[in-house]
């Protein structure tokens, strides 16, 4: 199937979340493609990949489009991100939080962010622990310069759905517990991939991240 195929057989099954579809292993043409197929929504992992395929994108594909940072952020290259994605997923760390704020106050705007949280504990992974998510949510929260949008994770790479069900439905829970402690929205959810978007959806993402699944 081309790209618009797989597009419909995605969507069939994820309701209102938004289809990001992640492009680290793909040509500009393909990007092009999408884009024509209906995504507006594209996420990047790396920086020096994205920055050269972007390039090479025409401009109605780059200004009309949403731009997520995906992959871990050093806090070193920090300003080749803010001001350039509408949202950064990867927010582990209360340093690179202030880091991210410091620069989009020079650069005076507000970066969009996510909290990346590690629920399943997996030591190949980033992201605060859920518990270490809400020891820091209240420092995180006061930087002036940019704005929690909601929480992002990844689930283990299994056969097992009722796995992958309880890292979802675990982030949700987190999600919800934040909103009462701190009376914040957080409205997006960005949780699940080619291999268990379903899940993802049926535990409540907002934001799932395709890549394979909508390329091959």
């Amino acid at each position: 199937m081309n790209i618009s195929d797989n597009l419909k057989h995605i969507q069939a099954y994820t309701s209102d979340a938004r289809i990001i579809a992640v492009v680290k292993y793909v040509t500009a043409d393909r990007v092009i493609e999408a884009y024509n197929a209906g995504i507006r929504d594209f996420g990047e992992n790396r920086i020096q990949d994205a920055d050269k395929q972007r390039a090479e994108l025409p401009e109605e594909v780059e200004n009309n489009s949403r731009w997520h940072f995906l992959g871990h952020l050093q806090t070193n290259k920090v300003n080749k991100v803010v001001g350039k994605y509408d949202f950064i997923h990867s927010v582990d760390s209360p340093k690179l939080a202030k880091a991210i704020s410091e620069c989009a106050s020079s650069q005076k705007l507000v970066q969009k962010v996510l909290i990346q949280v590690n629920i399943a504990g997996e030591e190949s992974k980033f992201g605060f622990s859920p518990e270490k998510a809400e020891e820091s949510f209240s420092e995180i929260s006061t930087l002036d310069s940019i704005s929690i949008v909601g929480l992002m994770t990844m689930a283990p790479f299994t056969d097992n759905p009722e796995k992958q069900r309880t890292v979802f439905k675990g982030l949700r829970e987190l999600r919800d517990r934040l909103r009462r402690q701190f009376s914040v929205h957080l409205d997006e959810l960005s949780m699940g991939m080619s291999n268990d978007y379903r899940i993802a959806v049926e535990e409540g993402a907002t934001m799932v991240r395709i890549g394979q699944l909508l390329f091959s």
